[in-house]
Parts: structure tokens; C-alpha cells; sequence
């Protein structure tokens, strides 16, 4: 079957943990591990992980990978593809993923190294949809791949795969997602896009906003230059 690992990052997300946890290990199901990766939150969700963990043991927390989003996917993946995982699934702690979706991207593993996720339809607003528009369209102007959704956090990928371009990016690189979709796209790897759902968040606030993702957004523009170049020199 293939040890799966189900990742996800968490920020101050005391309102969801508990009840995503749950659900996530109960779509895993048994022999799975699911790690969650929670540094810097202010709040109870390190407390709430930590009473978890007493009572499911394939439960794992990684409390030492920054506290920015990006970085903990990276640390993330590394820890999974260290630990002898054959595939790592990662999603969101905030609620807006469907745990009933997962098999139906299990089911597809014999038939595709990578699946990714592609959100028609979001619930998180028409600003954030706009965002993921921008994305796609600079990933084509850039690297001239074509991706329905660059960035949702529903992907089951085998761990091989993630390994050999995990370390072309810094281990501080705020958009792994982003550009981890890149170079399946460009390199032709066997992947397919997926329709899921993709809800309101559950509960709590949302700790990137619009200003944060201009930002983040700038930054990339350089990021992409860098990036686009190492691949056309063949690195």
C-alpha cells in the first residue's frame, strides 16, 4: 500500500485543530501518520496538539520550523521523505478541505506520481479566487506552464517525486506549493488536476491578508526570474 504521510501547517488555530485532526487521521486511517507542523501560535493549539497526540500515536508535531506558512511546508516534506514516507498528502489546519475527498486521490496513486488539487468553486472569497487567477497567469508568462490551480493545499504526491526539487528551493521559501507545481508542470511528471471543494474557513482568522499577499507577491516576482533561470541552465 505505501506508507502515507499527511502533513499540514498550523498558526494559532485553536478553533479548528481539534476537530481537523480527527478527521484527518480518520481519512488516513490506520499505519498512516499525520504531522502537523505548529511554531510561533499564540494561542491554545500547541495545548490542544499536545493532548491529541496522547491518544492517537501515529499523531507527530514538529514545533521548531518558523512560523511563516512556507517554511513549515518545507520542513514538512523534508521530515516525511526522512522518515520513509511513499506518500505525503498535504492540506490546511483553518477547516476548508473535505477529508471525503481524499480517497478518491488515494485511489489514483498507481496511476499518477502527482495529484493535485483545483478549486472551481472557493469559499474563501472572491479576492483570494482573483489572487490564484494572477498566479496561474504570471506561472505562464514565467515558465510557460499551464496549471489550473498553482497553489491548493489538497495534494497527494509520491515522496520521490517531492524529493527531486525540494532542494532547489530555500529553506525559508515562502511559496513551495507554488513553485513545487511549477516544476511538475514543466518537467512533465505524471500528474493529474482534481476538482475538490474548498469551504468558508471553519473558524478563527485568517493570519495572511491582502497586504501581506501584495507583498508576498512582489517578492515572487524576483523569485520567479531566479528560479525560471536555474531551470533553463539546467539546474
Amino acid at each position: 500500500m505505501g506508507l502515507l504521510y499527511i502533513v499540514m501547517p498550523a498558526y494559532n488555530e485553536e478553533a479548528n485543530i481539534e476537530q481537523v485532526v480527527r478527521q484527518w487521521l480518520r481519512a488516513g486511517g490506520d499505519g498512516s501518520r499525520l504531522v502537523v507542523a505548529d511554531s510561533g501560535s499564540t494561542d491554545s493549539t500547541h495545548e490542544k496538539l499536545r493532548a491529541l497526540q496522547e491518544k492517537h500515536g501515529n499523531l507527530e508535531i514538529l514545533s521548531e520550523t518558523g512560523k511563516q506558512h512556507g517554511p513549515k511546508l518545507m520542513a514538512l516534506y523534508d521530515y516525511a521523505i526522512k522518515h520513509g514516507a511513499d506518500y505525503i498528502f498535504q492540506t490546511d489546519s483553518d477547516g476548508q478541505t473535505n477529508p471525503e475527498e481524499f480517497q478518491s486521490f488515494w485511489e489514483l496513486r498507481d496511476e499518477y506520481d502527482i495529484i493535485l488539487g483545483k478549486r472551481l468553486k472557493r469559499g474563501d472569497g472572491r479576492v483570494r479566487a482573483f489572487v490564484e487567477r494572477v498566479v496561474c497567469m504570471l506561472l505562464s508568462v514565467f515558465f510557460g506552464v499551464r496549471a489550473p490551480d498553482a497553489n491548493a493545499p489538497f495534494r497527494l504526491m509520491k515522496a520521490e517525486t517531492i524529493k527531486k526539487y525540494l532542494d532547489r528551493l530555500p529553506w525559508d521559501y515562502n511559496l513551495p506549493n507554488i513553485m513545487l507545481t511549477v516544476y511538475f508542470v514543466f518537467y512533465n511528471e505524471k500528474l493529474i488536476f482534481k476538482e475538490i471543494s474548498f469551504k468558508p474557513r471553519q473558524g478563527g482568522k485568517n493570519s495572511v491578508n491582502i497586504r501581506k499577499i501584495i507583498g508576498i507577491g512582489w517578492k515572487a516576482l524576483g523569485d520567479f526570474r531566479r528560479f525560471r533561470k536555474g531551470m533553463v541552465e539546467g539546474r
